[in-house]
C-alpha cells in the first residue's frame, strides 16, 4: 500500500549522523579551487526576466521556467520574455516543493537570477512515486541538458550560457529531495555546487559527482525528518556546509534574509569561484537564530 504524504515526509532514515563538522575554521580557501571556465562574479545585482519552455522527456512533459539575468532596473518581479543582461552565466537550477511552483518559489529564484545565474526552474505536479524511484532527479537532469542547449540554439539565451564551468541545483522539500538524488542515487556528474533544502535523505552519496553542498533546514521540521538530512549531511564528502535555523519550522526561514543571502553566496563560490562571497558565509548564516557548520575541503 502507497504511504500517506506526511507518511512519507516524515518517514526518517535511522542511525542519523552525529551533528559533527567544523564550525567557522579559517582555512576556508583549502575548498576554493578554480574551476575551468569560471569567470569574475558580478559586482552589481541584475533585473530578472523569465521565459517558458514546453520541453519533455520521453512522454513526460517537463514545462520549465527559466529565469535569467535581464537589463533593466534592477528589483521588481520578473519580466516576461525580458532582453538578456551582457554577459555569460552559469546555471543554477531550483526545484520547488509539494503543491507549490516557481511562481511561490520567488524567494530564491530572483535572488539568484539577480545575482548573475539562469535559473531553471520546472512546474512539476509532484508524484510521490516518481520522486523516490528517481524520475523527477532525471526530469531535472533533462531540464539542465535542454538549457544547456540553448546556449547554440536560435534563442535569446543563446551566447549567454556558461557550459564549461559545470552547473549547480537547489529546490525544497520534494524538490530538496529531488536535489539530494542528484548527488547520491540518479547522480548527475555535471553538478559542481548544489543546495538541498529541508530535504529528506535519498541515498548515499555517488563517487561520480564533486560538489559543494550546502543544506538548510530548520530543527522544529515536522513535515521532513530533520535527523534525515543530518545524516545525508554527514555521508556527504567535504566541501559541505548546513545551516540550521533554530527553531525553524519546514517553510519558515523562506522569509528570513539569512537564506537566500547564504545560499546565493554559497552558489557564487562553487559557480564563479568568488571568494569574497565563500569569505562572507558566517556573517551570511549566523545569528543567535541559527547554527553554521562548514567543513572545507
Amino acid at each position: 500500500m502507497a504511504m500517506s504524504r506526511r507518511a512519507l515526509l516524515r518517514a526518517s532514515l535511522a542511525g542519523a549522523a552525529a551533528v559533527g563538522g567544523l564550525s567557522l575554521v579559517r582555512p576556508w580557501e583549502a575548498g576554493a579551487a578554480t574551476v575551468s571556465g569560471q569567470q569574475s562574479a558580478p559586482t552589481t545585482p541584475f533585473a530578472v526576466g523569465v521565459r517558458q519552455y514546453n520541453w519533455t522527456r520521453g512522454s513526460r512533459r517537463i514545462t520549465t521556467y527559466v529565469y535569467y539575468p535581464a537589463t533593466g532596473k534592477p528589483g521588481g518581479n520578473p519580466v516576461t520574455n525580458a532582453p538578456v543582461a551582457p554577459g555569460v552565466f552559469p546555471i543554477y537550477n531550483f526545484t520547488h516543493g509539494w503543491n507549490s511552483s516557481p511562481q511561490n518559489s520567488l524567494f530564491l529564484i530572483k535572488p539568484l537570477a539577480a545575482a548573475g545565474f539562469i535559473v531553471p526552474a520546472p512546474y512539476f505536479q509532484h508524484n510521490f512515486a516518481d520522486v523516490n524511484n528517481g524520475n523527477e532527479s532525471r526530469d531535472v537532469s533533462e531540464i539542465l541538458t535542454r538549457t544547456l542547449a540553448l546556449n547554440t540554439a536560435s534563442d535569446p539565451l543563446a551566447g549567454h550560457i556558461n557550459t564549461t564551468v559545470g552547473v549547480g541545483v537547489s529546490g525544497h522539500s520534494l524538490g530538496g529531495m529531488i536535489t539530494d538524488g542528484l548527488l547520491t542515487s540518479w547522480p548527475d556528474s555535471r553538478i559542481v555546487s548544489a543546495n538541498p533544502q529541508s530535504c529528506q535523505r535519498m541515498g548515499a552519496p555517488s563517487s561520480t559527482v564533486h560538489a559543494k553542498v550546502l543544506f538548510v533546514h530548520g530543527d522544529k521540521d515536522t513535515t521532513v525528518s530533520y535527523s534525515s538530512a543530518r545524516q545525508a549531511y554527514g555521508e556527504m564528502p567535504a566541501p559541505k556546509a548546513f545551516l540550521t535555523f533554530l527553531g525553524g519550522t519546514h517553510t519558515s526561514f523562506w522569509s528570513d534574509n539569512r537564506f537566500p543571502t547564504t545560499v546565493v553566496d554559497w552558489a557564487r563560490w562553487g559557480m564563479y569561484g568568488d571568494t569574497a562571497a565563500l569569505n562572507r558565509l558566517p556573517s551570511d548564516a549566523m545569528s543567535a537564530k541559527t547554527k553554521w557548520e562548514f567543513v572545507p575541503r
